[in-house]
């Protein structure tokens, strides 16, 4: 498995972070066979979110209830949360009260004393960077937060909240796989009319990430667009990628599962890939994804298939 420092931190992580956004109804027994999945092919990164599942805490409940840590075990495990969507209420809220009571439950729910990553979920159109800056200073004062970051955040608003956090903010995790990759594809397409790839959906995140060493994380690594289903198998809608795919797959010894994640590791900003499934046998597929490096034809060739263009 191949791992590397979270941005300038000195906390090393694997490419590949088990995302636990599923696991409500799976018995303890379940969520240890997986977690267990994930520590055997190198995985030390876990994903969480204080919302998943519709209730809150709900899934990082399951996980505690499910995993009892040694302090050995505890110690080599990167343990990442997100704050700051009221799905209930249907509002965000990155105010200090609300990221310090959330994370409070969080570290309960989770059976642990501190959180290694927090991520600000989403964007707070109300967001006062000050009250940011306090809640992650009490947190980290505290020793319930480590490290900090955002997801689904433009550089613009992660250079807004930089007015006033003291904290480097190592992490964005943002929607990417090979068919919803506007994160490269604009880049490549850029100043181009009447082209919609050309149109920037992001504001530049890829080189900015780069340039300000936040590492990137993707999610839904397999998800055709907006959660309207996988790419993998779906000859109807992505016959001529799913070719390419199963053929590179063959050729590397690997599944085409693990393709669709060695095509975002294969990026040198070292991408992490969420893998939000239960299945730990796709598990160790994903994560046998994360030793092959594709070649750069091989990359372009997936790239073109899934539609994207070369202008």
């Amino acid at each position: 498995m191949k791992s590397f420092p979270l941005s300038i931190s000195d906390v090393t992580v694997s490419s590949v972070i088990l995302g636990l956004m599923r696991i409500k109804i799976m018995s303890d027994a379940e969520i240890r066979t997986l977690y267990a999945a994930a520590r055997d092919v190198g995985i030390n990164m876990i994903d969480h979110a204080d919302i998943y599942e519709g209730e809150r805490h709900l899934c990082e409940r399951r996980f505690g209830e499910a995993i009892t840590f040694s302090a050995a075990e505890r110690d080599s495990v990167v343990i990442q949360t997100k704050t700051g969507i009221r799905k209930q209420e249907g509002l965000y809220d990155l105010s200090k009260e609300h990221i310090l009571k959330s994370v409070d439950e969080s570290l309960v729910a989770l059976n642990t004393d501190y959180i290694d990553v927090l991520l600000l979920h989403r964007p707070d159109t109300l967001v006062e960077p000050e009250e940011v800056a306090a809640a992650f200073d009490v947190l980290e004062q505290a020793g319930k937060g480590r490290q900090f970051g955002v997801s689904n955040h433009t550089p613009g608003q992660v250079e807004l909240l930089k007015t006033a956090v003291k904290q480097k903010l190592v992490a964005n995790q943002v929607q990417l796989s090979i068919t919803h990759a506007n994160l490269f594809a604009q880049g490549i397409a850029a100043n181009i009319n009447g082209l919609e790839q050309s149109i920037s959906r992001d504001n530049d995140i890829l080189n900015y990430s780069r340039i300000n060493k936040v590492t990137l994380q993707a999610w839904s690594p397999f998800q055709k667009g907006w959660f309207d289903g996988v790419f993998l198998g779906d000859s109807e809608h992505y016959g001529p990628l799913n070719d390419a795919i199963n053929e590179i797959a063959a050729s590397h010894g690997v599944t085409a599962t693990g393709i669709a994640v060695a095509w975002i590791t294969r990026h040198p900003a070292n991408i992490q890939v969420v893998l939000g499934t239960t299945n730990p046998e796709r598990v160790r597929d994903g994560a046998g994804g994360s030793d092959v490096t594709l070649s750069r034809e091989e990359w372009y060739r997936l790239f073109t298939a899934a539609g994207h263009k070369l202008p």
